[in-house]
Order: C-alpha cells, then structure tokens, then sequence
C-alpha cells in the first residue's frame, strides 16, 4: 500500500481490518477461502450490523492482499459488494453554526472550527494544516495532499484570517498551525479535534450528533443556498465527481415563494 501510495489512514485502516480477519478465523488470511470470507462478511452485515463502509473497505483490503501480495486473480473471489445506504447529512443552519462558534471560548478551538467551517475542511486537513497553507495575498487556503493524496485551493475568509493572525501571534506554532499542548511540532490528535466539536455543540445546544464533517456538509449547503455555482463548490470540497457534491442539491432551504416561474418572463 505504501508503494502504490495510500494514505497512512488508509494504511492503518486496512491492516487493521486484515487483522480482524485472521484473528477471528484464527487462520492464515492466504488460507481462508472465498466462501468463508463471504460467509464472515454476511454475518457482519446481517448479525453484528457492521456498517456497509466497513465492509466494502473489508473487501479493498482483501482485494490487495490477494492480487498485490499474493498474486492471484481476483475473479476467482467474485465478493460483490453491498449497496451502500443513502442517507442524507445532517446540517445545521447557518444561525447555529455561528452560535457553535462564538461559545467556544477558547480562542485555538474557536479558530479550528472556524477555520473547518469556512473553508470546508476535512477533520485530518484541519490536522495538518501549516501556516504556509494560509495565502493572505490571494484569499485562499491551500490544502495540501488532502483525501486521495489531492493538493486542491479553497476559500480563505477575512474574519478567520482575522482570528487566525491574533491566534498566530500568541500561540506561535512550530510545524503545524493547531499544535498539541506543550508539544511544539506536534498536531492535534482526532480524538482532540472530536472533544473540540462536540464540547461546542453541547454549549450550543444542539441536539444533533455533531462531527468536524458536518461542518464541511453546512459549508456547502450554505454555498449552495447562496447561489454559488457547484461547479466552484466541487473544487472548493475537492470532490472527484459532481455526483459527490450534488448530494447537497437535496439539502438545501429553498423557499419557492420567493421564485418566479420562467412564464413570468414572457410577453403572452
């Protein structure tokens, strides 16, 4: 996986899982049979209620293992993968977004997740954000080798720039922009950047279940709401497909009182 270039996480992620595979067989993964696998993977759907994300990932992990370690074609194996669920994201209104925000006190956690927010950040982009990604000249937040090894730009906010220089100016951080307590050079852990959010949200009174990527969900909608073009907001989330980004056509707060039909236009 290193060699074809996978992300860290990713690396973790899959080892792990393979690792569950073999310990719950008790059995060398290269001896474990197709049938067995799908058996294995039938009742962690069905029984233990694993989440089709699992799964599927069960399945790429496999799938390297056999055709990239071991050499093997993966047609013998013919593991389909299950339908995904299309549940729609939860996202906040944009009065409650501000609300999470201004009752973090904490000016290092109030600048995460402004930062996070207006620029719709993922939680580990937010991580390894450095200083140097903050372009004060153009506006604009460099994200470098996001979700899929991908450099993409997107937009820098002049209140978050604001909050980010008296941040800066107290905290002087090493390497990384949010850096751990004390530890100079070292980022913020996810667990960290999860307590961050759901301590906010619980000041705030949301109710919802509340994640650093729901904030990338409201950044989006909230554009879309605002006119912005998708094509722009696709390059901002760095989605490889429209159809990612088009997710959030079905969430935005469309009043069609305040639309004119196209009829109203015309001389008739």
């Amino acid at each position: 996986m290193q060699l074809r270039n996978y992300s860290p996480r990713s690396v973790i992620t899959y080892s792990g899982l393979l690792s569950k595979v073999e310990g719950d067989f008790a059995l060398s993964l290269d001896c474990i049979t197709n049938q067995q696998l799908k058996d294995y993977l039938h009742q962690r759907i069905i029984i233990e209620k694993i989440s089709v994300s699992t799964i599927n990932q069960t399945i790429s992990a496999f799938k390297i293992l056999q055709v990239d370690v071991l050499g093997r074609e993966w047609e013998q194996f013919k593991i389909r993968r299950p339908r995904r669920e299309k549940r729609l994201p939860v996202v906040l209104s944009t009065g409650e977004v501000e609300k999470l925000i201004s009752v973090t006190q904490n000016l290092k956690h109030r600048a995460i997740l402004a930062l996070a927010y207006s620029a719709g950040l993922r939680r580990g982009e937010t991580q390894m954000i450095k200083p140097t990604d903050i372009d004060s000249a153009r506006m604009l937040v460099r994200v470098v080798q996001g979700k899929g090894k991908k450099d993409r730009q997107t937009v820098l906010s002049p209140k978050v720039l604001d909050l980010l220089r008296t941040y800066y100016k107290i905290q002087r951080p090493k390497i990384f922009l949010f850096e751990s307590q004390g530890k100079k050079g070292v980022h913020l852990s996810e667990k960290t950047m999860d307590c961050i959010i759901k301590n906010s949200a619980a000041k705030a009174g949301i109710r919802e279940n509340v994640s650093f990527h729901n904030l990338r969900h409201c950044f989006a909608t909230h554009l879309l709401e605002k006119g912005v073009n998708i094509r722009i907001i696709q390059e901002f989330m760095g989605h490889v497909s429209l159809k990612t980004t088009a997710i959030y056509m079905h969430l935005v707060n469309v009043q069609p009182s305040g639309i004119s039909s196209p009829l109203d236009s015309m001389d008739i």
